[in-house]
């Protein structure tokens, strides 16, 4: 199987929410993997704040990544690997594209070591708690097994250490991670923002490391914006040739990227 044509597609959980358009993602999806090996990773989004608020554990985040206790983990691993990924799974069986639903605890897909304390653009440093740092550079030998047995694997971004310890994962970290061990041809980003917006609220069209590096310093890019800049810039670092973040709710722009592309270099011509 060829590395560099494979595809990770990262979808935001708000996508997945009950009533949201499941059938059009599942349709721009089954588009994607005619084209090559497919793989997906998906986060929980609000789904997770809910299941939270429904045990009363405060949310706490810091640049778009959420503090986890061991209550906090128990809820993101019920959402993730439970509802969320099943109901993917589901949508693309319904659609015709058999699909399988695994974390990255599966077959130790997606080895983690806990983060190290963070350093928040507003000058804090923030113990994440069980929050996962993917390591390693081997691709997990499973996900092209799905692919063989023409599956689409559906990754929820939970990870393990040596130890067995569970961990949550940010889903753009995880997605990012896999794209870079995978050398793929391209990591696309979907969620509900058209891509990386200005100061002025407009579409940046494209970016590279510069520019990114730039957003995040000056504060222009926040919150969840923050992690997935910085996700795109290592996936960038480990080859990945190009990524791009679209607003998914219009399913088909997951097939045509429309939305923000990152490359290396602001010269490089689109493909």
């Amino acid at each position: 199987m060829t590395a560099t044509r494979r595809t990770i597609v990262k979808l935001g959980g708000e996508l997945l929410e009950p009533g949201a358009d499941l059938r059009g993602l599942t349709r721009a999806l089954a588009v994607i993997a005619a084209e090559g090996p497919l793989v997906v990773v998906h986060g929980g989004g609000k789904e997770i704040d809910a299941e939270c608020a429904r045990r009363g554990i405060a949310k706490v985040a810091v640049d778009g990544l959420r503090v986890t206790d061991a209550a906090t983990l128990d809820a993101v691993v019920t959402v993730l690997s439970g509802a969320v990924n099943t109901r993917l799974v589901a949508a693309l069986a319904a659609a015709g594209t058999p699909a399988v639903g695994l974390t990255g605890a599966d077959a130790s897909c997606v080895l983690v070591e806990k983060a190290a304390p963070h350093h928040a653009v507003d000058g804090r440093v923030v113990d994440l708690g069980l929050v996962g740092t993917p390591i390693g550079s081997a691709w997990p030998g499973v996900l092209d097994a799905l692919i063989a047995a023409g599956t689409i694997p559906v990754v929820a971004c939970v990870g393990i250490d040596a130890s067995g310890q569970l961990y949550n994962v940010n889903a753009d970290t995880m997605a990012a991670h896999l794209a870079g061990v995978g050398r793929a041809r391209r990591l696309i980003i979907g969620g509900t923002v058209a891509g990386v917006l200005d100061a002025t609220q407009a579409l940046i069209a494209h970016l590279d490391p510069a520019g990114i590096d730039a957003l995040v310093a000056d504060g222009t890019a926040s919150a969840g914006m923050v992690a997935k800049l910085t996700a795109c810039r290592r996936a960038l670092d480990a080859g990945v040739d190009e990524i791009s973040i679209v607003d998914a709710r219009t399913p088909g722009h997951l097939v045509s990227r429309t939305g923000t592309r990152i490359s290396r270099s602001l010269q490089e011509s689109p493909s």
